[in-house]
């Protein structure tokens, strides 16, 4: 036995470790994203920081592997505008909403608004595919997503990313 193998419970020795790949990872660019008021809207994350074996389309902001199996896919946005009562953020996987988070304010006086997500998804290797999508609910002004360079200059505050678990 060495450091890449371990024992197991049946008293044989097997391999470990493995590569989580297919993986990628992108943020929205330099400038804020606008939306509509209360509206679901497809997430720009045009920016590739990594995309192993270019699963990534950064003009229509998808992620189709081309491995099947259950990935973990994440992602997130910051906003900041006044009167923000809720963040809303989905996976989409072929078109549909697949997994939904949402971040409530009951007050309609928030300044900001933070919301992430996360899960397991499984792909076929082949058609399917995922998307992020997005909504801020508030009262009056414009909704924005922010970019790397807009409304904050903190980095990649608004991303979308996954990566194949090793099974």
């Amino acid at each position: 036995a060495d450091a890449t193998t371990f024992l197991r419970g049946d008293q044989t020795y097997a391999a470990a470790g493995g590569t989580n790949t297919p993986s990628f990872y992108a943020y929205l660019g330099t400038a804020d994203q606008t939306i509509s008021i209360n509206s679901w809207t497809k997430i720009a994350v045009n920016n590739e920081v990594v995309d192993t074996d270019s699963n990534y389309d950064t003009s229509a902001y998808r992620f189709t592997p081309t491995v099947a199996g259950t990935y973990y896919i994440y992602g997130g946005f910051i906003t900041l505008q006044n009167n923000i009562w809720a963040s809303e953020i989905a996976i989409y996987k072929n078109g549909s909403s697949y997994a939904v988070a949402r971040d409530n304010v009951y007050a309609n006086t928030r300044a900001e608004g933070t919301c992430t997500i996360s899960g397991h998804v499984v792909f076929n290797g082949s058609s399917d595919y995922v998307e992020l999508y997005g909504g801020i609910n508030m009262s009056s002004g414009t909704p924005k997503f922010a970019g790397s360079n807009g409304t904050f200059n903190w980095g990649n505050n608004t991303y979308f990313g996954g990566y194949k678990l090793i099974t």
